[in-house]
């Protein structure tokens, strides 16, 4: 189960991570303000996610 969780929150903390990138580059790219935006969305859904995953791991470990 440890394992399990760490690799799931291994990967949340990944895709945060990923589309905080993403956005910060198409902003300083100069990129569509839309999908600036849309970018930042799904980084506040995922961090939730992320988030989630943290209470849920510490909610069973005991």
């Amino acid at each position: 189960m440890t394992q399990l969780s760490n690799i799931l929150l291994i990967g949340a903390l990944a895709a945060v991570t990923l589309v905080l990138l993403a956005g910060i580059a198409n902003m300083i790219r100069g990129g569509n303000p839309s999908r600036s935006q849309t970018l930042m969305r799904w980084r506040v859904g995922l961090q939730f996610v992320a988030l989630l995953i943290v209470m849920g791991i510490l909610f069973f470990r005991h």
